[in-house]
Parts: structure tokens; C-alpha cells; sequence
């Protein structure tokens, strides 16, 4: 009997009709071609439009940060700003672990954001990670109001907001903008979810973060 120089893994994805990519898990493990993933590993190392010059280096989506599990299991909480290095995937998945009753269940977190990811995808037709940060420029508040004096003589001021504050508000709008929709709703987490980035990325005011940064803006405006 002739000797097939050929592993099993390559025998059986030649037999499958599927491509071997030997970078990535997902398609060894699972048999399954990278044309078939709409934002698998491949799809990641191409080139994020990040519009607002002022966000690129705090909306981490490209290079080594492209990560197909958003769970890195980074130390990013043990010094200060090393969260801006956290791909911002996986920021949003812990997010939606609030609030006390969800804390800890980051399996079903995973599970909502990749729902989502895929009605993206079926809807627009784009890259959900552009979306998604699209979405987050969009909904982050670029002026807001600081409160300024003692007890008893307090006014507001006008401030300037720092791009990190900018990405943390962002975010948290967008799941508590998702997070109210789904509740008491016949709608998933993960359609209310895929809705609210879509919208914030059009800069639709049917958005819940984009409506909460209309007004955030407001009040700083008349608080200049």
C-alpha cells in the first residue's frame, strides 16, 4: 500500500472542498472555510477606516488586536490606560456583562456580540467591526459639563472630553442604549444590539447613544 505523504487534516479538508489555512483555528477545528466567516480572522487584517483622527489610538481593531474570540484573558484593569489596548470587541462583550445579575456570564456575552455581529452583516452587507466603530465614533460626546465650585455656589462649565473618555462613554451608551431596548421586548439582546450599532453608525437619532450624546452636547453648549 502506497504512502500518502498528506496528513488526515489535509486529506480531509481536500476531500471537503475547503481551503487549509494553517494560521487559523477556526477552520482546522471546524472544517469550515474562511470565505464562509463574514468577519473571521482573515477579514480583520484589513485596513479599519477610523475617520476621527483623535480615536486611532484608542479603538484598537487592527493588527494584533484583531482577535476572532473577543476573550483575550488581558490583564488591561492592572495599570492605568493599558485598557486602551484591549480590542475594542472584546470591550464591548464586557460591557454587556453589566449590570450585578450579568456580571460573570461572559460566555453568553461572547454569544450576544457574535448573534449581532452576524445581523450586521445580513443587513448592510459591510464588515461588522466597521460598524462597530463607526458607531463608536459617532456616539461619543466630544463636549460636556463639569460641576465647578464649593457646596452651595455650584455652577456647571463647559469642558472638552479625552478621546478614552470618548470610547468608554461610547460604549457604554450603545449596550445600555441595547440593554433598554430588549428589556420587557419580544426582540433578542442580540437584535437589539445589532439595531442600536447600525443606527449609531448611520448617526440615525433612532439611536439611543447618539440621542444621549445630542443632549450631553446641548447642555455643554449652554453651559460654555
Amino acid at each position: 500500500m502506497q504512502e500518502s505523504d498528506i496528513t488526515l487534516d489535509d486529506q480531509i479538508l481536500q476531500a471537503r472542498g475547503k481551503p487549509y489555512h494553517p494560521s487559523c483555528f477556526r477552520c482546522v477545528v471546524c472544517r469550515q472555510s474562511l470565505e464562509d466567516q463574514p468577519f473571521a480572522v482573515d477579514s480583520h487584517r484589513r485596513i479599519y477606516c477610523i475617520n476621527d483622527i483623535s480615536l486611532q489610538d484608542y479603538i484598537a481593531v487592527k493588527e494584533k488586536y484583531a482577535k476572532y474570540l473577543p476573550h483575550s484573558g488581558g490583564r488591561y484593569a492592572a495599570k492605568r490606560f493599558r485598557k486602551a489596548q484591549c480590542p475594542i470587541v472584546e470591550r464591548l462583550t464586557n460591557s454587556m456583562m453589566m449590570h450585578g445579575r450579568n456580571n460573570g456570564k461572559k460566555l453568553m456575552t461572547v454569544r450576544i456580540v457574535k448573534h449581532a455581529f452576524e445581523i450586521i452583516h445580513l443587513l448592510t452587507g459591510e464588515n461588522p467591526l466597521q460598524v462597530l466603530v463607526n458607531a463608536i465614533i459617532n456616539s461619543g460626546p466630544r463636549e460636556d459639563s463639569t460641576r465647578i465650585g464649593r457646596a452651595g455656589t455650584v455652577r456647571r462649565q463647559a469642558v472638552d472630553v479625552s478621546p478614552l473618555r470618548r470610547v468608554n462613554q461610547a460604549i457604554w451608551l450603545l449596550c445600555t442604549g441595547a440593554r433598554e431596548a430588549a428589556f420587557r421586548n419580544i426582540k433578542t439582546i442580540a437584535e437589539c444590539l445589532a439595531d442600536e450599532l447600525i443606527n449609531a453608525a448611520k448617526g440615525s437619532s433612532n439611536s439611543y447613544a447618539i440621542k444621549k450624546k445630542d443632549e450631553l452636547e446641548r447642555v455643554a453648549k449652554s453651559n460654555r
